[in-house]
């Protein structure tokens, strides 16, 4: 197992030719991790071998025509999201049902994917923490890659420890027989310490300019943005909002609204690249690493017979009736071909696909479905209005609701507006607000704007309460506690639906895991 990983750690570096580039992977397999570590360029192979391996790829990557990236199945567990092929995909049947206790032989060879696939990047992110302060070069340089493999690193553990809870937490790569492979679970505030840790050299060090003025790579805004989301997560409002305005303060911005159909904002950020707005992205292009399945994922499988350049398409998540309910009529993300649509005619051959169950628009690439079989748009990881309402939500908790509080959450319920209340406008009637409706107000905003992204779960997480979106009245959602709480499907959350199953594999390797309360 040693060798494996060192193997592992070794066949992950990755060189590039300019920050443009996508990254090419090239092993190194018959070198020494000291004699490894000779040059800048082995620096930079270390970190761009984390662009897109572990936890990004958890949301990001669409590798099957039949269930979607990892990170879409603890939507599921609200029962506002379904797959409809979960007959076949059974993690996402019993993530709905709250039946993974049960099941936990079923799940567990995603939960092992999750745990190996970050625990890889960790380890590359370890040796180059390790190893990057040694070598001759550029200091200036030296200091910004050291500051994107802590990003990584912390990246990781963050996605790990809202997964499974306490986790084996390790800095040190795994390099020799002598190293100690098989680690104790770590209690929480300790996996987050070292998570803050990282996050802040990060914001320290990286440059401040935005991803795409990087060239895709990461720098302060994408690191504060991260640690904003650490710091809500553990309820450290304060601390949220100052990591949030970093981003607010930063030449990051909403995308506007052209118009109100085509011309959105939405649609702009459905098929545009590097957009103001879009803080952290996964780059994709037609050549080297394309999007896979994401744009079937616009429909059901009934546009087999509009679309020839796929041969599956399929409603891997899919929003409920009650889902949609979440937004009142006048809300611009619920109007035909914003976040979701019924119909469309394809273009190129005229065939027209129509459903009574929407597809997710926000998925669909046009150019991928109807031409070239092989989807560009790159994936959008954070956006600036989770700043707008990370800073208000956080400054409500802390301080009480002021202008600034209410300017933050006025923007993003004002671009949303279709009857063209402006700003200033929202901004005066939610001042008036207690902050605990506010706050509510924060969570609902939320629940609009990145329905489609996959954080409903990590706030549901977080405040332990969950959305009750009425059947009858549109744009209405109550909050009500978690535990106890029917989801969208009937099923009634235990305490030991909070976290997912450590693999059955993964403890019989490690016979210092113990298992997650609950399951089998």
């Amino acid at each position: 197992m040693k060798n494996k990983l060192f193997l592992l750690l070794l066949a992950g570096m990755a060189l590039t030719t300019s920050c443009n580039k996508f990254l090419e992977e090239e092993p190194r397999s018959n070198l020494s991790l000291e004699q490894y570590y000779a040059n800048d360029g082995q620096a930079m192979a270390t970190v761009n071998s984390l662009y897109r391996r572990g936890a990004p790829s958890r949301y990001s990557v669409a590798a099957s025509a039949y269930v979607g990236p990892t990170a879409s199945i603890n939507t599921m567990l609200t029962g506002y999201f379904i797959n409809t092929y979960e007959g076949q995909e059974q993690i996402c049947l019993f993530a709905r049902q709250l039946t993974r206790q049960q099941n936990t032989s079923v799940v567990s060879s995603t939960m092992n994917t999750i745990w190996d696939e970050s625990y890889k990047a960790i380890n590359i992110a370890n040796a180059g923490v390790k190893y990057i302060p040694g070598i001759n070069m550029d200091e200036s340089r030296k200091k910004t890659l050291l500051a994107e493999t802590k990003f990584f690193r912390a990246y990781n553990y963050f996605y790990l420890v809202k997964t499974f809870g306490a986790i084996p937490l390790s800095v040190k790569p795994n390099e020799t027989l002598a190293d100690e492979l098989y680690l104790d679970r770590t209690d929480v505030a300790k996996v987050y310490e070292l998570i803050e840790t990282d996050l802040k050299d990060a914001v320290a060090d990286l440059p401040a300019a935005t991803f795409a003025a990087r060239g895709h790579r990461i720098g302060k805004y994408v690191a504060a943005m991260t640690l904003a989301s650490v710091y809500l997560q553990q309820g450290k409002y304060a601390d949220a909002a100052a990591a949030a305005k970093i981003v607010i303060n930063s030449p990051h911005k909403m995308t506007a609204n052209v118009d109100l159909q085509f011309n959105s904002a939405y649609n702009k950020l459905r098929t545009t690249d590097d957009l103001e707005e879009v803080i952290y992205a996964q780059e994709y292009d037609a050549t080297i690493n394309n999007s896979g399945w994401w744009t079937t994922y616009a429909f059901s499988s009934s546009a087999t017979s509009v679309f020839d350049k796929y041969s599956i398409f399929e409603r891997i998540y899919g929003p409920t009736n009650q889902f949609l309910n979440a937004y009142n009529t006048k809300d611009l993300r619920i109007q035909p071909n914003q976040f979701f649509h019924y119909k469309y005619t394809n273009p190129v051959n005229g065939k027209t696909w129509t459903s009574d169950v929407p597809g997710i628009w926000y998925y669909f690439d046009e150019q991928a479905a109807t031409v070239t079989g092989r989807g560009t748009k790159d994936w959008n990881f954070y956006r600036f209005p989770e700043a707008l309402l990370i800073a208000a939500e956080g400054i409500a908790k802390s301080t009480g609701v002021s202008a600034e509080a209410a300017g933050y959450l006025a923007q993003v319920k004002a671009r949303a507006n279709t009857e063209g209340k402006t700003v200033a406008t929202w901004t005066t009637e939610l001042q008036t607000l207690s902050a605990d409706n506010f706050v509510k107000e924060c969570w609902r905003e939320r629940l609009r704007e990145f329905p489609l992204e996959f954080k409903m779960w990590d706030d549901i997480l977080r405040t332990k309460m969950f959305p009750v979106i009425s059947t009858t009245e549109a744009g209405k959602i109550d909050f009500v506690p978690l535990i106890g709480a029917k989801n969208a499907s009937g099923a009634t959350f235990k305490e030991t639906d909070l976290l997912w199953p450590i693999s059955p594999d993964e403890i019989q390797r490690n016979n210092k895991l113990t298992q997650n309360p609950g399951y089998q």
